[in-house]
């Protein structure tokens, strides 16, 4: 498998939301640069793991089954991506949001996340 090439250099990533644990976040994101279309927060995984998922939105489920399009980092980092998602780090477990296409706003939205 390929290293993947992450659109932000280690170098700019800035402490923009730090301590909040471990994410989910898609390729669509980390790798291309897209905006979080959709994050979900579900029971977390280890003690690490806040339980946030974070998708473009635009993943369909042959693309989150290959496992090498999903990984594990700090929020902190997709925040680094996104700065638009950093206002609902606190909300409850079982919150999903969407965000309003062309602007920063997430509004809470019942989907069906794709399965990890």
């Amino acid at each position: 498998m390929a290293e993947k090439r992450y659109k932000l250099a280690k170098e700019q990533i800035k402490p923009l939301a730090v301590g909040h644990g471990a994410c989910i976040a898609s390729d669509h994101i980390v790798v291309d640069g897209k905006k979080v279309g959709f994050m979900y927060r579900e029971s977390p995984s280890n003690t690490v793991d806040s339980g946030w998922r974070f998708f473009s939105g635009e993943e369909d489920q042959a693309y989150v089954d290959q496992p090498e399009h999903l990984a594990f980092y700090d929020i902190n980092t997709v925040a680094n991506y996104d700065p638009a998602i950093i206002l609902h780090l606190g909300a409850a477990i079982g919150t999903q949001l969407g965000r309003v296409e062309g602007t920063d706003r997430f509004v809470q939205e019942k989907f069906t996340p794709p399965e990890e």
